[in-house]
């Protein structure tokens, strides 16, 4: 059986055989499953809303004896937690930030932390002892800024319905999700999560390595709300080396919730490994649930989510009916949606919503149905985005092969 420094050794002399998961899954399906020798890493990755997502970060306010103790610090109106170093007289702020924390209905802590990662302006407001303290930063500002996942790349998700009559208004939405079953809501990467592919962490273990919106950092170990059937694992990365193409917000129905993504590399060490990576879309189970009470209405499959669909959105300009505010602009969740037909790409996580809110269906993407118990329901709602899954995963191939991750 080889091991890790086996593999590490033909990393550093650049002979090592990597593989994304997409790779790996289209020789599984060609029928030439490889063996141990064959393969060294497969890089598997998972993108989507994981609003276990915070950071800690120092914050420059004033200069040095200006202010005892920040009671309170918002960043471009987003609240933090002050402590638990008070940097008493420093002119500094140590910050807690989650996420999922809310300046308005339109932003909050993830368009916040991406924000920060793409070198913004950041306005920050600091109160001490009755007074206002106010103070304009850049990501190059801050003294360190780390974010940390409680949970994150669960396993795999519920898929969502209303059976209600009436709309419902839920973070697993961004319009109210109508009644009656008659549209899902769908979460997960499937086939290519890293835990998918690694149901026993082996080797997603503590202090094992990943990327964290694209900068190398490590699991801390196993995250909350983490069950037999649902495992999940926190992480930590600098927020220095993030690519903001993977990371920001995401508006839901019930406010803003924040887009995180991990990749990590599975070393192929055995035949077990092998037989986990071999997992698929259509064998991966994927409950549907009522929202409304969280009973379970049947099983469908990630294959009618992920196979024989659309990964990525397509735009038709030619079909733009120039309605004045864009109504699918105004809907679009990740705010990627351009007047007269336009696609901010960096930014667009094909969740699928501009696809029924533009009456000129400039934008087409065939997101599947959920098939379960004899019915059939359209999915109207990606919270997942598998296209940049699969960048990370290329990321992270070309980073081993360049020598710049090492798996230790």
């Amino acid at each position: 059986m080889k091991s890790v420094f086996d593999i590490e050794e033909k990393i550093k002399d650049g002979n090592a055989v990597v593989c994304t998961a997409d790779e790996f899954k289209a020789m599984i399906r060609e029928g030439n499953t490889p063996s141990p020798e064959d393969v060294d890493v497969v890089t598997c990755g998972t993108c989507g809303v994981m609003s276990g997502t915070f950071a800690v970060m120092t914050v420059p306010v004033t200069k040095p004896g200006v202010f005892r103790r920040a009671e309170k610090v918002t960043l471009n109106g987003v609240p933090c937690f002050p402590g638990p170093c008070p940097n008493e007289g420093l002119g500094t702020a140590d910050i807690v930030l989650f996420a999922t924390s809310h300046a308005s209905k339109s932003y909050g802590g993830g368009h916040l932390l991406r924000d920060i990662v793409e070198g913004k302006d950041i306005e920050v407001v600091c109160e001490s002892e009755g007074k206002t303290y106010e103070n304009q930063i850049y990501g190059e500002d801050l003294e360190s800024a780390r974010m940390i996942t409680s949970r994150s790349a669960f396993k795999n998700y519920s898929a969502f319905v209303n059976g209600t009559n009436s709309p419902f208004e839920t973070i697993f939405s961004v319009l109210p999700l109508q009644g009656n079953m008659s549209e899902a809501t769908v979460s997960g990467c499937g086939e290519i999560n890293p835990i998918q592919n690694d149901p026993e962490r082996r080797y997603l273990i503590q202090g094992a390595k990943i990327l964290l919106n694209g900068a190398q950092g490590r699991i801390i170990g196993e995250g909350t709300r983490s069950t037999k059937d649902k495992p999940n694992i926190s992480a930590h990365a600098d927020m220095e080396n993030m690519m903001p193409e993977f990371m920001g917000g995401f508006l839901t129905s019930k406010g803003p919730e924040c887009i995180t993504s991990v990749a990590a590399a599975i070393p192929v060490l055995d035949e077990k490994t092998i037989n986990h990576l071999s997992v698929l879309d259509e064998n991966i189970p994927v409950p549907v649930v009522d929202i409304t009470d969280r009973s379970v209405k049947g099983y469908s499959d990630y294959g009618h989510i992920w196979q024989n669909t659309d990964r990525s959105l397509m735009a038709n300009p030619l079909n733009c009916m120039f309605c004045g505010e864009c109504p699918a602009g105004l809907a679009c969740p990740a705010k990627a949606i351009m007047p007269g037909g336009g696609v901010i790409l960096s930014r667009c996580v094909s969740c699928g919503t501009c696809t029924y809110t533009c009456p000129g269906e400039v934008y087409s993407m065939n997101m599947g149905a959920l098939e379960y118990e004899g019915n059939s329901v359209p999915v109207k709602l990606r919270q997942s985005d598998r296209s940049r899954a699969c960048e990370i995963t290329e990321v992270l191939k070309n980073m081993i092969e360049k020598g710049e991750f090492s798996l230790l």
